[in-house]
């Protein structure tokens, strides 16, 4: 095999692309991409709550953490086994318009900026926004018509009691 070739059983195509990457950029452009990779996974990720549900012998009970979130903005709906919650979290923080400065402020002979009023956003937000959608399916039944949802302290929490008739259907077997 001539000298500096690239074989072997470990070596992967994406291996490879990335060795030959590697040495044609410099560091700071690798650092660069994976910024701009980790960012893109980060604004991609699921904006999805965490989450605890706890069994007693009358109720299930879900609790999920939605700090920021409008009470007004959630919905709970139910079926026979199952609970679905949605909510959406706003941007409550965003500034008004700024206008732009007024001749008389502006520098002598300075023209002002076409579209310079545009509101104030933040440098760095790390903070999620949007909607979501969650559903919880039970091994028994619930009562729908039971359910109780309080929402506390940036907690949301459902209570779905347990439903406790059982239903037997007889079927007469012809033939």
């Amino acid at each position: 095999m001539a000298p500096g070739a690239i074989d072997g059983p470990d070596l992967n195509p994406f291996a490879i692309r990335t060795m030959l990457t590697l040495r044609s950029s410099s560091p700071f452009d690798l650092f660069d991409r994976i910024e701009q990779q980790l960012s893109q996974q980060l604004h991609s990720a699921e904006r999805v709550p965490a989450a605890e549900v706890h069994e007693t012998p009358e109720a299930y009970e879900v609790v999920l953490e939605l700090p920021g979130v409008d009470k007004d903005a959630i919905d709970v709906k139910a079926t026979d086994r199952s609970l679905v919650i949605s909510a959406e979290r706003r941007n409550q923080r965003q500034l008004p318009l700024q206008p732009a400065p007024e001749a008389s402020e502006a520098s002598e002979g300075a023209q002002p900026i076409a579209g310079a009023e545009k509101a104030k956003s933040p440098l760095i937000s790390e903070f999620r926004y949007g909607t979501w959608s969650r559903s919880f399916r039970f091994p028994q039944p619930i009562e729908r018509d039971q359910l109780e949802a309080r929402y506390q302290g940036g907690l949301l929490t459902v209570r779905a009691p347990k439903a406790h008739k059982a239903s037997t259907v007889t079927v007469r077997v012809e033939g």
